[in-house]
């Protein structure tokens, strides 16, 4: 499995337009700015959903640009190949988005004022999620079941590394300013009260009206309906089998697809890998 990624400082990485060198000029050279704005998440989250609800708050609910302009241009990805050459070049505040976790992340952000909102989800049905994505795509090796995915995730062989590892890190600036935590599952429950949180964080003030249009062109039909939020026009090389970014976008789905027996396993290895963080912190069962 190891031949499929790039692996960077013991982190697998796409092999298909990621290059270590990005990596760590991203890491080391990578200029953030007070006004930048970044998304960040561990893969199968909820990434693209955040990045349409931002979107469509910064053109208070105007669906022109997140109908016209690919996600990716609109909030590049860091680490990636195109999206890396695409933000050293913007002008003006930037919105931006990262797998990122912790410890490759711009040095330059720690020191600044640039915003950074993180989306947590139940590591379960990100397991999920990514199995079922994951194996349409180029970017890793197809593993043969469900079970087989179970075990690389556990042990951190899958995209980006350990989930357990990326959340404890990013989760250590949870009391910082600039930086908001918001739960996929809390976003699901009350979307219209995620993005009033949102737009507070940036200090961005809508009207009723307006604030109604976000919710409705960020809804999941919404988006699927519209192909500059999804992956449906990615070229052949990186797709195989007929990719859908949006599968499902519920929540629990893991308890149609884990046994018993994975379940166990499962929530023994949140126990250990999560000590020290109160049950209540995160909003599922």
């Amino acid at each position: 499995m190891m031949s499929d990624y790039n692996w960077f400082e013991g982190i697998p990485f796409p092999a298909i337009a990621f290059q270590k060198e990005i990596v760590e000029d991203v890491r080391n050279k990578f200029l953030v700015k007070d006004e930048d704005l970044f998304i960040l998440s561990y893969p199968k989250s909820g990434t693209n959903w955040l990045i349409v609800i931002v979107c469509l708050i910064q053109t208070k609910g105007d669906p022109k640009w997140i109908q016209s302009v690919p996600i990716w241009d609109r909030s590049p990805w860091i680490e990636s190949d195109v999206g890396y050459t695409e933000v050293i070049n913007k002008e003006g505040p930037r919105l931006m988005s990262s797998h990122l976790p912790i410890h490759l992340f711009p040095k330059t952000f720690f020191s600044s004022k640039a915003k950074v909102i993180y989306i947590i989800r139940d590591p379960r049905d990100v397991l999920v999620s990514g199995y079922f994505f994951w194996r349409k795509t180029n970017l890793i090796k197809n593993p043969d079941s469900l079970g087989t995915y179970f075990e690389w995730f556990l042990k951190g062989n899958v995209l980006f590394g350990s989930w357990f590892e990326h959340i404890r890190g990013w989760l250590s600036m949870r009391e910082w300013d600039n930086f908001l935590v918001l739960y996929y599952e809390d976003m699901k429950k009350d979307t219209k009260g995620t993005i009033k949180k949102i737009c507070e964080f940036l200090g961005k003030k809508l009207e009723e009206d307006e604030l109604d249009l976000v919710l409705k062109y960020s809804s999941f039909q919404a988006m699927k309906e519209n192909k500059m939020s999804t992956f449906s026009f990615v070229t052949e090389d990186v797709v195989t089998n007929g990719l859908k970014l949006m599968r499902k976008g519920i929540t629990g789905d893991w308890k149609n697809h884990f046994t018993v027996a994975q379940a166990e396993i499962f929530d023994k290895v949140f126990q250990e890998k999560m000590a020290g963080f109160p049950p209540k912190m995160f909003p599922w069962e």
